[in-house]
């Protein structure tokens, strides 16, 4: 069962990722966009899609599976692991990155748009920051 919940966990995770880092350079040419325009719908379309079809549904998966492994594992063998303490806070910080681009997303929706194309292009990189140190702490757990 245990193998079954991590694969389950590393596949929500994979789908997750791959929206937590599309999104944002979907933002870049929306942001380059004129509201409104044609390019501006199909762009609202297509971030809408895949924040409703794939983020969400992907993020609610990896917790589900994570929490149920960390449960397995045992939540007093987490208690005194530095490397989980370091994973679950960046896990939260890529929920409240996720909670952004949800909340820009709508935004966009409305033609509300206040960052530049540039921001995007920098808020890009730090789901990958987030994923990079996840990997570190859950692989090598050097603490």
């Amino acid at each position: 069962m245990y193998l079954v919940l991590k694969s389950l966990h590393l596949i929500a995770v994979i789908s997750w990722m791959a929206g937590m880092l599309y999104l944002p350079r979907l933002y870049v040419y929306h942001a380059e966009a004129k509201p409104g325009g044609e390019a501006s719908e199909m762009l609202k379309v297509m971030e809408r899609r895949l924040l409703r079809l794939i983020i969400n549904p992907a993020m609610v998966a990896t917790w589900v599976f994570g929490l149920w492994i960390a449960t397995l594992y045992g939540w007093q063998n987490l208690a005194h692991a530095g490397w989980f303490h370091v994973k679950f806070l960046m896990v939260i910080l890529m929920q409240v990155c996720h909670v952004c681009l949800a909340r820009w997303r709508r935004d966009f929706a409305a033609d509300r748009n206040k960052h530049t194309a540039k921001f995007y292009r920098i808020v890009n990189e730090v789901p990958t920051l987030l994923l990079v140190i996840i990997v570190f702490m859950v692989i090598v757990k050097p603490f």
